[in-house]
């Protein structure tokens, strides 16, 4: 059986590496991959064109295709795929807009009783300033569309949040992602990552994590793409995942369903938990992410023990009720290391030598990275590599992700080294 991967980032390298494990997998392409996707049964594919990709996955007999990140699905890949009859997981363009658009987000929620911050959308600057004279700070603002997980200011000032809206509306930032605002209520608590799989009707729930969005330690400096993740997430007890499930991701489904618009492939919930006893403290939804979270796949795919290929065939059959996934009941923990200007203008070019050899417990998944001339690995974005380890406790295994870094020569690198801080504190 052979399998295509979408993309070029740590979280496609992490899918890859999963859906290689099983002796009957012949080989995972990915397109177009990246400087670690390119061993074992893993093969680069440099195609990002939709009818080339197409004619591949027809030539090859590529049995499933699995999309990565979100500017295929949002550029309708799975609707190109599914008219000429080849299994794609991945929402089609249409339902994506969960993601490509953050005022569709929320005018969905909102029409659906599916619990978020109130918000307001502006195009005018103007209005938009008008709106913060009358809310003022804390609060956040968003660019519309897609920003690669850059486009979120959390504005602790007015003077912050009015210079959001400068920098997006009249001073284009954010391109055309950032052409549309929406200001949203600040909301306090602890987040949580909640990711499940959906054909359309049936869910199956993949392990709960938690993402670190802000570039330094202590939750500070500008929000990036993820600085590092861990699973399971310790805020998500046994009466929160019954609640988000009833209160957040059926209703998604649901409703996505009743606007005729069914819903299959990853769906990601950026959540919100407020303070208080399980039963009855907040659950608010700050984001859907059509995709998985990137670095959240990182340690989810570490735990998995199954074959997860099987899980995405029966999905894409419809028949997601009839999968389950196996999970390895340690911790796993994944450190993102970026480059130096991360994540505003991000330097690349840099080799990067002396990584750790894999191992059961220890991955090194790659993103930003690519081999040069010399067939040396380099740096070629904003975040790099992420590595990950499977552990009996988050002490240990995050003792043993930071172990592996200062191994690794990589100049100037900027990482966090306090990932799972909460998971800590709680323990």
């Amino acid at each position: 059986m052979k399998i295509l991967v979408i993309g070029s980032g740590g979280r496609e390298h992490a899918l890859a590496w999963r859906l290689s494990q099983p002796e009957h997998i012949e080989k995972v392409y990915v397109a177009p991959g990246n400087g670690g996707t390119q061993v074992g049964k893993l093969e680069n594919l440099p195609i990002t064109d939709f009818e080339e990709l197409a004619s591949f996955v027809q030539t090859e007999q590529i049995a499933l295709t699995v999309v990565g990140p979100e500017a295929p699905l949002a550029a309708g890949i799975v609707d190109f795929f599914s008219e000429k009859g080849l299994p794609i997981f991945g929402p089609r363009k249409a339902a994506a807009q969960l993601e490509s658009s953050k005022d569709y987000a929320k005018a969905f929620m909102f029409r659906h009783h599916i619990p978020t911050a109130e918000y307001a959308t502006f195009s005018d600057a103007k209005k938009a300033h008008d709106y913060l004279n009358q809310h003022p700070a804390p609060i956040v603002i968003k660019a519309d569309g897609l920003a690669a997980g850059k486009g979120v200011i959390v504005a602790m000032t007015d003077e912050q949040a009015h210079q959001a809206v400068d920098d997006m509306l009249e001073g284009n930032s954010m391109g055309q992602a950032g052409s549309r605002v929406v200001i949203e209520e600040f909301l306090e608590g602890e987040e949580a990552s909640f990711i499940v799989l959906s054909d359309g009707k049936n869910i199956l729930p993949l392990a709960t994590s938690q993402d670190h969005k802000r570039l330094k330690d202590h939750d500070e400096g500008p929000n990036t793409g993820g600085m590092g993740a861990y699973s399971p997430a310790p805020i998500v007890s046994d009466t929160l995942h019954r609640r988000i499930m009833k209160e957040v991701i059926e209703p998604s489904i649901q409703g996505m369903a009743k606007d005729g618009l069914p819903y299959t492939g990853f769906l990601y919930a950026g959540l919100m938990i407020g303070p208080g006893d399980d039963e009855h403290r907040s659950i608010k939804v700050l984001e859907f992410n059509c995709r998985m979270g990137d670095p959240e796949t990182q340690p989810i795919m570490m735990r998995i023990k199954n074959d997860f290929s099987k899980v995405l065939c029966l999905a894409c059959n419809g028949k997601l009720n009839e999968a389950h996934i196996e999970w390895d009941p340690r911790t796993a923990l994944g450190v993102v290391l970026a480059a130096p200007g991360y994540p505003e203008k991000p330097v690349t070019g840099q080799v990067i030598t002396h990584l750790p050899s894999p191992n059961e417990h220890l991955c090194v998944f790659y993103a930003g990275t690519k081999l040069n001339e010399n067939k040396e690995l380099i740096s070629s974005g904003g975040r790099v590599l992420c590595v990950t380890a499977l552990g009996d406790s988050v002490e240990s295994t995050r003792h043993a992700v930071y172990q592996a870094i200062a191994d690794i020569h990589f100049p100037d690198c900027q990482y966090r080294t306090d990932i799972a801080w909460r998971a800590l504190k709680r323990s």
